[in-house]
């Protein structure tokens, strides 16, 4: 009999033609199907969930929300569906000052109290074993342990989200995903099936511009913002709620490396973030954040040009300023990276009196989304019982055994009420610290529904567009011509270009050029696919006002601190015959300042200095790479130079740094090991003080004036400025 599978081949074993027939009942085509439920109840809305009024409450009365999330939920065993690749560390919370008047919560009460925290840093598309240096959303979920129980503001390193309502949130995330059919690409967006999603979800707009710019290739952990994403409320004891915003602001600025170097990382070290978080830890640089918020009383919820509780916006901080209030230090790392960091259970829902939560849609999906993901992924319903998860304070309730129980409840009684235990545990009065929900008044028709006031997809990401510097936006422009440059199916790349002339018609171009591509007349509502079977296109149009702000300084990176050095990794080059005193007065100035200085020669083992000293390498040019470095200095040396020059290995060092715009230092002797580079050319022929703080290259025979120059250098981290008139070859 001929085989039904048209892809078996003729040679095939008898063992694998039976098997594949075997599978040819299960194989399920897209096939042009009505869409149901598991249990073939046709559905008629896949991308709303059923809310009281179309700004209300989420009602756990959906089922076709509740099915559609379990089964993404437990698409994977034991690896997480997303966040799989983390990073955690060990530290402390304190507030500055008393916030009573805003909330009920302890823990942001008395200035005197020291917090116990536990925060995890991820990717969110790769699997456990992909890089850390994928183009990527990065998490940023911090757990306290307060003497309330546990808090976790469970957040990302963009203070906005992909889509509106949770009902599509594993519609985006099978999108971003490795493709079915062959498992490829790994920890990547660039592939059709993301763009495909993204360019008929213009609620998108705003996060794509996120998601493409140098946000999404951190420096470091440490050395990016966190948000709480969605809208909260804070409650004082009188009962009086503010909405709120939550953000995490790194006191070493906010830094990112540039595309082509974070694939060249991948290469070398796809443990970078990892090892960067670990080792500034474990050599006493404790990374710090300060906590902001932004407090919107609730009689503004209505007064701007957005709505607050849309999480594909955000709330500028020229309209509402963030206050710090509070500072984390991570200061331990784990003891055992899967009891630890892989058992972390973070869950969106878990507040403390004090802290509840507002009508975002897609907020109110992960509330139920959380505990579901932990009871397949931890094995039970007692996950919270893992040593990471304990809170700090005791538990007591009528909940007994399940999988992996591990307290040992004595009594007969597990109900209440009851009278064989005097009531015990008796429930708690707010007045006593007991949890109660915001007295929120709720009148409304039960629908499946978007309200109008998040219509708007664009004025935002256009907004974050404008705000960019220059190079910012260039590389934004890249990001976009490479990813859509991956895309195959050129329907999508079309559809996609008419999204992004929604954004910024110069945008739009510039991309268009880049693929080849010229920009199609597609009418707005025919790119938007978010709507129910019998909703009207025009509906679901985008509002597209042009918003209040022409531009956002809190939006770039430009602006951030550029005042220290601390924890910088600077590169020394030297070879035998180096001039030992200029590499020990550099070195230890450096290091001075906070920074980690490396000698990397052209072997291991010992190099001897003109003065016959012996310098123990820390690493050989074979093992090292200008990549995993922020800055490079050159001391002088006769033979080391002269060896230098020679070495391909250092050239190519040289030429990596200066492409990737890195501050680059070098003695007046050492000057014949810059005409080697490619770039040497390309530089001013005159040097001031100004040009090299421009250009971020520095030459002097004078090494204190150098190391000076050289710290305010590292300091502005890179200088992108350069990066397009001086492209060079590495």
């Amino acid at each position: 009999m001929a085989s039904k599978n048209p892809k078996l081949k003729n040679g095939a074993t008898k063992q694998e033609r039976t098997k594949t027939v075997q599978l040819e009942d299960f194989v399920a085509d897209a096939s042009g199907a009505s869409m149901t439920t598991n249990h073939g109840v046709k559905i008629n809305d896949d991308q709303n969930s059923l809310k009281a009024g179309d700004r209300g409450a989420t009602l756990l009365e959906d089922f076709i929300l509740r099915e559609k999330i379990t089964h993404f939920d437990h698409e994977r065993i034991p690896e997480r569906i997303v966040h799989a690749r983390g990073s955690a560390a060990h530290g402390v919370f304190k507030v500055y000052e008393d916030l009573s008047e805003l909330t009920r919560a302890a823990f942001l009460g008395d200035p005197g109290e020291e917090t116990p925290v536990f925060v995890r840093f991820s990717t969110v598309a790769g699997s456990r074993g992909s890089t850390d240096l994928a183009r990527d959303v990065r998490g940023f979920a911090v757990k306290f342990y307060t003497r309330e129980g546990n808090f976790d503001l469970v957040g990302n390193n963009m203070p906005v989200f992909f889509i509106q309502d949770a009902m599509k949130f594993p519609d985006l995330v099978h999108a971003v995903k490795p493709e079915p059919d062959n498992e490829m690409p790994q920890a990547a967006s660039a592939h059709d099936t993301f763009w495909d999603f993204i360019s008929q979800t213009p609620e998108s707009a705003h996060m794509i511009m996120w998601a493409m710019s140098d946000r999404a290739l951190p420096r470091s952990y440490r050395m990016m913002e966190g948000f709480g994403v969605h809208t909260f409320r804070l409650v004082n004891a009188k009962g009086e709620s503010n909405f709120v915003k939550f953000h995490w602001k790194p006191l070493l600025g906010v830094h990112a490396v540039a595309w082509d170097e974070a694939q060249n990382i991948s290469g070398k070290d796809p443990d970078f973030h990892r090892r960067d978080l670990w080792d500034a830890i474990e050599a006493g640089a404790f990374p710090e954040w300060e906590l902001g918020i932004q407090v919107i009383p609730e009689a503004d919820e209505f007064k701007f040009d957005f709505d607050i509780l849309d999480p594909t916006k955000l709330i500028p901080e020229e309209l509402v300023p963030v206050q710090r209030i509070g500072k984390m230090t991570l200061n331990r790392n784990p003891d055992n990276f899967f009891a630890e960091t892989e058992q972390a259970a973070f869950h969106v829902g878990h507040v403390v009196p004090g802290i509840d939560f507002t009508n975002d849609p897609l907020l109110q999906g992960r509330l139920f989304s959380y505990t579901d993901t932990q009871l397949i992924r931890l094995g039970g319903p007692n996950f919270h019982e893992i040593p990471i998860n304990r809170p700090v304070v005791p538990v007591h309730n009528n909940q007994r055994d399940g999988y992996m129980r591990q307290t040992i409840n004595r009594g007969k009684t597990s109900y209440g009420p009851n009278g064989l235990a005097a009531n015990d545990p008796q429930q708690v009065k707010e007045a006593d610290g007991g949890f109660t929900s915001y007295n929120e008044r709720i009148d409304a028709k039960k629908i499946r529904a978007r309200s109008r006031s998040f219509f708007d997809h664009f004025s935002q990401a256009r907004l974050f567009f404008n705000s960019q510097s220059d190079p910012e936006k260039n590389h934004i422009i890249d990001a976009l011509s490479f990813e859509l440059g991956k895309v195959k199916a050129v329907a999508v790349r079309e559809r996609m270009l008419a999204v992004l002339a929604q954004i910024d018609k110069g945008l739009a171009a510039e991309v268009a050029y880049a693929l080849g591509l010229h920009i199609p007349e597609i009418p707005l509502e025919e790119l938007n696919n978010s709507m129910p079977a019998d909703g009207k296109r025009e509906d679901y149009a985008s509002l597209n006002p042009e918003g209040d702000l022409p531009r956002s300084e809190a939006l770039s990176m430009a602006g951030t601190v550029k005042d220290s050095i601390k924890t910088r990794k600077i590169a020394i080059l030297a070879a035998d015959g180096v001039d030992g005193k200029a590499l020990s007065a550099v070195k230890d100035a450096l290091e001075a300042d906070g920074a980690v200085v490396h000698v990397i020669a052209p072997r291991l083992g010992e190099t001897i200095s003109q003065e016959n000293q012996k310098i123990v390498p820390d690493e050989s040019f074979l093992t090292a790479a200008s990549v995993l470095y922020d800055a490079v200095y050159v001391p002088g040396g006769t033979n080391s130079v002269a060896t230098l020059e020679a070495e391909a290995n250092a050239v190519h060092f040289l030429n990596e740094a200066f492409k990737h715009c890195k501050a680059i230092a070098a003695d007046d002797m050492a000057m014949q090991v810059l005409e080697s580079t490619y770039f040497h050319k390309k530089l001013p022929a005159e040097y001031s003080r100004e040009t090299v703080l421009r250009e971020g290259i520095v030459v002097l025979e004078d090494t204190a004036k150098l190391t000076d120059l050289f710290k305010q250098m590292i300091a502005a981290h890179r200088f992108w400025e350069r990066e397009n008139p001086r492209k060079i070859p590495a």
